[in-house]
């Protein structure tokens, strides 16, 4: 007896992947707000390997526009602020000698356009991966009808794997409306 569940369970393992991936990518590209998780991506030189700066630092948000980070070694002030600058987000910290404050700009009209395209990008990446595992599923159903799976119970199992599918697409549909919206509020 072939159980159906052994291919919708790694489809929906999948598409959750998908999904918890879109979240995290999005929660990295910046609305105008101060969000540490901005800084993950930025590795520092710490004794001559690569660390996310959360790793050597303490990252605070003392208010809406701001992020502090106060190194935990002297040292690593220079190592810090080379980082940032060198990264893609395109902001200068400044360094008072006891704290690095990064100071996160309000976002132009189209500085704020190009985000929400970012954020569909990501989100269409997502919907790919959602799709590409429900093929999947599908595929390995139909090829189970050829060693010995019933046609109903393989229409079944569709069923179920199409629901799963269109619960995730609203789910990324969701998550990025909510980004969309976090990016347009000025």
């Amino acid at each position: 007896m072939i159980d159906v569940k052994t291919y919708i369970d790694p489809a929906e393992e999948s598409m959750e992947m998908a999904v918890e991936y879109l979240d995290d990518a999005l929660a990295h590209i910046r609305a105008g707000k101060a969000n540490p998780k901005i800084l993950d991506a930025i590795r520092v030189n710490y004794y001559g390997s690569q660390a996310p700066i959360s790793n050597v630092a303490n990252v605070a948000v003392p208010d809406a526009r701001t992020i502090t980070i106060t190194p935990w070694e002297r040292g690593m002030f220079k190592e810090i602020e080379k980082a940032i600058i060198n990264s893609s987000l395109g902001i200068t910290p400044e360094n008072n000698g006891e704290v690095i404050r990064i100071n996160i700009p309000p976002l132009t009209e189209e500085r704020r356009k190009q985000l929400v395209k970012e954020s569909k990008a990501e989100a269409e990446q997502a919907k790919v991966s959602v799709r590409n595992a429900r093929r999947d599923a599908i595929d390995k159903l139909k090829k189970a009808v050829k060693q010995g799976l019933s046609e109903d119970v393989e229409k079944d199992a569709e069923a179920t794997v199409q629901k799963l599918h269109d619960k995730y697409l609203k789910k990324i549909d969701d998550l990025f409306a909510a980004k969309e919206k976090e990016i347009l509020t000025v």
